[in-house]
């Protein structure tokens, strides 16, 4: 049996990516010809949307039962 740690070492790259991908969002600000927008990513990193404030990203990815996390 493993213990916690071995556990963790164990875990890779693609899993730590994976997980969380249907549970999580990530909402990135962004800077475009001196327009501010949001990007809203799955946890994997893919972009999935593209919106005018934070407060339309974060409707918008719990109206997907997901929860929002902010990148700064």
């Amino acid at each position: 049996m493993q213990n916690s740690l071995e556990f963790a070492n164990s875990i890779s790259t693609h899993d730590l990516r994976v997980l969380g991908i249907n549970e999580v969002a990530y909402i990135k600000p962004q800077e475009s010809d001196g327009q501010v927008y949001y990007t809203i990513h799955a946890a994997d990193g893919t972009e999935v949307a593209r919106v005018p404030e934070r407060e339309v990203a974060v409707v918008t990815v719990r109206q997907n039962n997901m929860e929002p996390a902010s990148i700064h």
